[in-house]
């Protein structure tokens, strides 16, 4: 008989449980959400056009210039608006201060502990001091990102539709850039440590179907289609076609699925469905990580945050540069509100994240939907769950190493379940 119940499952965002039980051969497996629901799209009813992405910025800490990008987004492709060049280009680099901000907090002080067998990244200091302080470094230097471009380091406040409210000044960026440099130093220090860990990563693989942007001019993280590795490319005003979710009674998160019982998004999907349209630095990386496309292994997903990181600070260089060349200029902010629905779809770390608002004539949204990273995930972590289980147990392992494991698994996804909590089933009975 096993029986594994891990409440509050550590060194993720939010709150989850694991429960396994298993007795005469059946097994059950949970993932369970119990977090309070936030309900963000009824919040949303009524409000005007200006003040939506400053709410849902607040959806997530760590995620919130992505939200505020994906509502944007959204405003804009329900108004009509076509940003310029110039911000196109700050929108990219706002996204990666927050890949290069969430990317190192979760591969070097939530995920890397696992591998090497310490209870937390402060007991690594002693034997791999470098590296820590190379680790601290990038996720200072993804913050000084967010702080320039978007006005501070956590919910951005000068990104608005159609433009910025500030624009940074040309030191500014020469600073900015400087900082990258250094950067590309300290993440040649972690793929190092990553490499020499690679023989760590559980042996694991469940065929899965991996759903994220796609775009054929670069590796996508504000612009494109979606596309999935079982049914091909959809419009992204589509995306309801491959998403297609439902509730669980002891999950107060959405589950979604799409060809199979459930997908995955995040770093390994994107890197599995856009391994091409990565810059040759960033495919060096997958090499020497030995990460081979398409992977089915979750556990991999910690080399492909390796692989984007990489990518990231080596594309932000370029993206700085082309900015540079073509000369910054202050932009006026003409926005004229009109009914329709518009969607906006942004990859944010943690994987694909739908913004989906219907405008009234006067710029007031009247139906809103969100769809969050996690959220999509849920049911692939149960299910990788549900498939490694009778491994685990037939290694005979204890209760205490099952659960090691699963948490582990559960890690790998990098959850932000707070964020993906904004649902409740209710059962109303009336006598």
């Amino acid at each position: 008989m096993v029986e594994v119940y891990i409440p509050y499952l550590t060194r993720i965002e939010g709150h989850g449980n694991i429960v396994v039980k298993e007795k005469e051969g059946k097994i059950e497996c949970r993932w369970e959400i119990p977090e309070a629901p936030r309900f963000y799209e009824a919040m949303l009813r009524g409000k005007p056009w200006d003040k939506v992405a400053h709410i849902t910025s607040r959806i997530c800490g760590i995620c919130s210039a992505g939200h505020t990008l994906a509502s944007i987004k959204a405003t804009e492709d329900a108004f009509g608006i076509k940003p310029s060049e110039q911000t196109w280009l700050l929108r990219i680099l706002l996204n990666y201060g927050e890949y290069i901000q969430s990317h190192s907090l979760h591969a070097f002080f939530l995920a890397l502990p696992d591998f090497v067998g310490a209870p937390s990244v402060i007991h690594l200091i002693p034997s791999h001091k470098e590296a820590v302080l190379a680790a601290v470094r990038l996720k200072k230097l993804g913050n000084d990102i967010a702080d320039l471009i978007g006005g501070r380091a956590v919910h951005p406040c000068s990104a608005f539709v159609g433009g910025f409210g500030r624009i940074p000044t040309e030191n500014e960026l020469l600073a900015l850039k400087a900082k990258l440099q250094k950067g590309q130093q300290d993440i040649h220090i972690m793929v190092d440590v990553f490499a020499s860990l690679r023989k760590s990563l559980p042996n694991f693989e469940r065929k899965t179907e991996f759903i994220s942007l796609y775009w054929k001019n670069e590796y996508p993280w504000i612009d494109g289609d979606i596309v999935s590795s079982e049914s091909g490319v959809i419009p992204y005003r589509e995306y309801l076609k491959f998403v297609h979710e439902w509730v669980k009674p002891y999950s107060s998160a959405k589950r979604a699925k799409n060809v199979f019982s459930s997908y995955a998004v995040g770093p390994l999907a994107r890197v599995n469905n856009n391994f091409k349209q990565l810059l040759d630095s960033a495919k060096e990386t997958a090499e020497k990580l030995s990460l081979k496309t398409p992977s089915y292994n979750p556990f991999h997903s910690n080399l492909a945050r390796i692989v984007e990181l990489v990518h990231c600070i080596d594309d932000a260089i370029a993206k700085i540069d082309k900015l540079l060349a073509k000369g910054l200029k202050e932009e006026k902010l003409n926005v004229t509100p009109r009914a329709g629905r518009g969607v906006g779809a942004v990859e944010v770390p943690r994987g694909i994240l739908f913004h989906d608002y219907t405008y009234n004539e006067t710029g007031h949204i009247s139906n809103a939907n969100l769809v969050i990273p996690t959220n999509q995930n849920h049911e692939n972590i149960e299910d990788d769950i549900r498939a490694w289980v009778p491994t685990l147990i037939k290694q005979k392992l204890s209760d205490e190493q099952i659960g090691f494991n699963l948490s582990m698994l559960v890690r790998s996804y990098d959850p932000c379940v707070s964020c993906s909590t904004h649902l409740i089933k209710v059962n109303f009975k009336r006598e």
